[in-house]
């Protein structure tokens, strides 16, 4: 029987992995240029790109186009049997989170937006598009979108450095008490990763889901794209 060896990506993987190790690398630090590295060990560009590939879908890695390659800070995890907000999950892992409006608008109800939010088509809706920075790093865009009725004035309140949620608790005196959510996998478009700051069709995650109130009435639908080497989600199984 032939013994196993190992394929040169996953010899690469392991050199890297053992030199972030014995330099002391900590997230954010940036690795060699590959050109470097391939010298330094003696690996074509190929397998090197293989290597960096396989870390940063296992989030080890990640990079900046026209920047480098970086270390990669441990995972954020999310509970899916909860509901939060990225203000809600990045406070509880100690990180720090920023937001940015990308557009605020108003649009008419679409079919799909109607059967999501139970309301008419063409009733004037809130669309909110915003970019979540974990530590810095870009590491989701969140569509948001709102029956303008029920909500009036959104746009007076600075959705930059509040929770959406909290001011739907505070503000509307909403109580949000639960919802569905949808999680699959897709490929980031050129805007989307421009935005990411990650490779064109790059996998990402995406969610998708309601958010309701105590009748189980929809106040929001959402839809997220999230870089799957900055998050990892988590659930209790039970019999």
């Amino acid at each position: 029987m032939d013994s196993y060896k190992p394929k040169p990506r996953d010899e690469a993987a392991e050199t890297i992995e053992c030199f972030i190790i014995r330099n002391n690398l900590c997230p954010h630090d940036k690795l060699p240029s590959q050109r470097e590295m391939c010298a330094m060990w003696s690996f074509n560009r190929v397998t090197l790109c293989s290597a960096i590939e396989r870390l940063t879908q296992e989030g080890k890695l990640y990079s900046r186009p026209g920047s480098g390659v970086y270390v990669a800070p441990p995972k954020i995890q999310r509970n899916l049997l909860r509901l939060q907000s990225p203000t809600d999950y990045a406070r509880e892992e100690g990180t720090q989170l920023q937001t940015k409006n990308l557009s605020f608008t108003v649009m008419p109800c679409t079919r799909q937006l109607s059967q999501k939010l139970h309301i008419p088509l063409g009733r004037p809706v809130y669309k909110l598009v915003r970019l979540r920075m974990i530590n810095q790093v870009p590491s989701e865009i969140d569509t948001s979108y709102l029956d303008a009725q029920k909500v009036p004035d959104l746009e007076n309140y600075n959705l930059e450095t509040r929770s959406l949620y909290e001011i739907l608790r505070t503000q509307y005196r909403f109580q949000l008490t639960g919802g569905e959510e949808n999680i699959s996998i897709t490929y980031a478009d050129p805007m989307e990763a421009k935005f990411l700051e990650i490779p064109e069709n790059t996998g990402v995650f995406y969610l998708s889901g309601t958010v309701w109130d105590e009748q189980k009435t929809p106040l929001e639908y959402y839809k997220s794209l999230v870089r799957s080497e900055l998050l990892k989600y988590s659930s209790t199984l039970r019999r």
